[in-house]
């Protein structure tokens, strides 16, 4: 005979009911299916209202496109945030990337001998201004608020140094095979939405599937409790970091790739649609949890509901207005969900 609950036979199916919807409720099952549905009413007004330009593939193409440079920055965002941290340089680490990959020396010299260098160029810059960021957060005991204030100043500034306030121009003939990666288009769709789904892919694995991600997540629920359980968590959050850098090195060559510039002026206010889609997407800005899944569906929902109100000719201010109102939901929907889990 199976064995139940003091409720008898019922009492048990109930409990492990229970059970079943709490798991499904701590695993984010429920805010992930209302992120799909925000997204699919959003898509059923883009199809009301736009008809066939919006159900075009190519506009779905589109809305992935747009999204890659802010979506694999909101990714590494996710995992900085979920580890009990914040980023607002990232934007700026964008743009000094995209400059020091694209200065003369370093075009010349990827030019001699591999385009890879100016890869290796910009993510090396992303993954040096993340280190600064760790090492001054985690072991100099600033505010990570005000430590990535400082680099947003800090790296925008030295952009304009670096480029002597100029849009610098990387010629497709000098480096032919940049252009051709970052433009091909494997088995039709854009390289830079396959590297958008690589990156948030492996990052997903990272975050849900090994000790790295474990570590993550006890840093961002409890630091001190993480550290009497043997996790270096002046390390590890420097490790975060030196992640979301990386992340804004490669968001930093699609924007290359995609205006042929390196620009002070590229990324302006990323950190902020960054952070938002991380927030829509269910990472409690507390940390402690985090989900990329919901994080590349808070870009998409941002994206597509750009794409809407580009194709109705609405004024973009009508949307930034419809944004702010969303992240608002989404912030009061985690508090209310917050308030539930701890009176139960």
């Amino acid at each position: 005979m199976t064995a139940s609950g003091p409720g008898g036979a019922g009492g048990g199916g109930g409990a492990a009911g229970g059970s079943t919807m709490a798991r499904l409720a701590d695993m984010g099952f429920f805010r992930i299916i209302g992120l799909v549905v925000v997204l699919l009413l959003i898509a059923v007004v883009g199809t009301i209202t736009a008809g066939d330009r919006f159900l075009a593939a190519d506009n779905f193409q589109s809305i992935l496109r747009q999204g890659t440079v802010v979506g694999i920055v909101a990714i590494g965002m996710t995992f900085v945030i979920t580890g009990g941290g914040i980023d607002l340089s990232v934007g700026a680490v964008v743009a000094l990337s995209s400059v020091w990959a694209t200065t003369l020396a370093t075009q010349e010299m990827a030019a001699d001998t591999h385009w890879l260098l100016l890869v290796l160029a910009a993510i090396a810059v992303g993954a040096g201004a993340g280190l600064v960021n760790g090492i001054l957060i985690a072991y100099g005991k600033i505010v990570a608020f005000i430590a990535t204030l400082a680099m947003l100043v800090a790296a925008r500034g030295l952009a304009e140094i670096i480029s002597e306030k100029r849009t610098q121009i990387v010629s497709s003939s000098d480096l032919p095979g940049f252009y051709d990666f970052f433009n091909a288009k494997p088995l039709g769709i854009d390289m830079q939405i396959w590297l958008f789904a690589v990156v948030a892919v492996g990052v997903g694995v990272l975050l849900n599937r090994t000790t790295f991600g474990r570590r993550t997540f006890a840093v961002g629920g409890n630091p001190e409790a993480a550290r009497l359980a043997g996790i270096n968590v002046r390390r590890h959050t420097v490790l975060l970091y030196v992640l979301v850098g990386v992340c804004a090195g490669l968001a930093a060559l699609i924007l290359i790739a995609k205006t042929t510039t390196g620009s002070a002026n590229h990324a302006e206010l990323l950190e902020l649609d960054a952070i938002a889609a991380v927030v829509i997407g269910g990472t409690l800005l507390a940390g402690g949890r985090g989900t990329i899944t919901g994080t590349v569906l808070g870009v998409l929902i941002f994206n597509t509901l750009t794409n809407v109100f580009t194709l109705n000719n609405r004024p973009p201010s009508e949307q930034d207005v419809l944004k702010g109102a969303i992240i608002v939901a989404a912030v009061l929907l985690q508090q209310w969900l917050a308030s539930r889990k701890s009176t139960t």
